[in-house]
């Protein structure tokens, strides 16, 4: 068992911070008071190799493993997780997904520009009524003649109003259940596609979100990824990539509340002497620091099966779970550790307890989370609802 990065990794990580430093900790305050999708600081990513860094080399990425990766997610998610959001949808979700499940030409078109930030993507799961539960899609794909028909709302979506196409999930016969899902590449600019920008969020202000509608959007076979009936496997691997970045991102929330935080309290003064001198200040950082060094070692543990190709899931899950409620509770104790001052966006600690919060609603919520880790152990799926006799 070897807890040290190797010196790849050391400097994947140490080249991501200082550019978390320079190039996006300027711009979080002022994108964030604004509301602003900052679609210049997208594009650097994709620049300096951040969207798409574990996809193969031919493709545009940088084949990384997953604990490289996971290192980048982290160092973006302690200055900002907006851009970190960026990062994981773009990279988890979207290129991921075509990368594992495309074809040649799918590959060709779409990866290259996706890593390089010319082209965003959105991952088009959700719906008005329906998040957890996706095997019961309203979202129909109905064959034609041509190709595909498509009509259904998608809510919630990132980076939706400036994606260039979306993955769109579908039913394509309700009767099937989750057998029937389908994915398809569906251009934003198609006729009948719309998208509405999501307003008053409590966090990820700068990060755009998005409700989607289809009107009887026409798409043609080469549209479908992966088969018909593959929807349901292609959504659930995203994801599973998808919340290992969320809690790499939430690791970084973690270090960003530890470093403000023994900052603050060794500048500030009370009773003639800093803040670090009292024992409860010191506790409130100590208890930061173990849930962000406890969930920084779930992360790595996910990242390390993953980059063996072994079994991951309840790993996965038990990372997500802990690294985004620690997260919550380490940007709430920084707060304290702040008094007044962290509540307002003079210091970026009111900013992290803010966007640390829907890091346990997205990818599957903490509860969701448990039921995977429970069906793993117990061998019994609690999310199929008993029927009633």
């Amino acid at each position: 068992m070897d807890f040290n990065l190797s010196d790849e990794q050391k400097l994947i990580s140490e080249t991501a911070r200082e550019f978390a430093d320079k190039e996006i900790m300027p711009r979080v305050r002022d994108n964030d008071r604004a509301g602003r999708f900052d679609r210049e600081l997208a594009s650097k990513l994709g620049e300096v190799g951040y969207l798409g860094a574990p996809v193969s080399e031919q493709y545009g990425g940088r084949g990384l493993d997953y604990i490289g990766y996971g290192l980048i997610v982290e160092q973006v998610g302690r200055a900002d997780s907006s851009a970190r959001t960026v990062v994981s949808v773009q990279t988890s979700l979207v290129a991921g997904s075509i990368e594992k499940w495309g074809t040649e030409e799918q590959k060709q078109q779409w990866l290259p520009r996706l890593c390089s930030g010319e082209a965003l993507g959105c991952f088009g799961l959700t719906e008005p009524d329906t998040g957890s539960d996706a095997a019961n899609l309203r979202t129909r794909a109905t064959k034609t003649d041509s190709g595909w028909s498509i009509s259904g709302q998608k809510m919630w979506i990132s980076l939706g109003n400036f994606a260039e196409f979306a993955l769109i999930f579908a039913q394509t016969d309700p009767a099937k259940k989750h057998k029937g899902l389908a994915a398809f590449l569906v251009p934003t600019a198609s006729e009948g596609f719309t998208s509405a920008e999501i307003h008053g969020k409590l966090g990820l202000r700068s990060s755009d979100t998005a409700e989607l509608s289809l009107d009887s959007v026409e798409v043609g076979d080469d549209a479908l990824l992966g088969e018909v009936g593959d929807g349901f496997k292609v959504a659930m691997s995203a994801l599973e990539s998808g919340r290992y970045s969320v809690a790499a991102g939430c690791v970084g929330i973690m270090d960003g509340c530890v470093e403000a935080s023994v900052k603050y309290a060794k500048e500030r003064q009370q009773f003639g002497v800093p803040l670090a001198r009292f024992q409860l200040v010191q506790e409130m950082i100590a208890d930061m620091i173990c849930k962000r060094d406890a969930s920084k070692m779930l992360v790595l543990r996910a990242g390390l099966l993953k980059d063996e190709g072994k079994p991951n899931t309840m790993e996965t899950s038990v990372a997500k779970v802990f690294a985004t409620e620690s997260a919550v509770e380490c940007a709430n104790l920084a707060i304290q550790v702040h008094g007044g001052s962290g509540y307002v966006d003079d210091y970026p600690v009111e900013r992290y307890l803010r966007d640390a919060r829907v890091t346990t609603l997205y990818e599957g919520t903490s509860q969701i989370q448990k039921l995977i880790i429970g069906r793993e152990v117990t061998g019994i799926n609690a999310m199929t609802p008993m029927v009633e006799r």
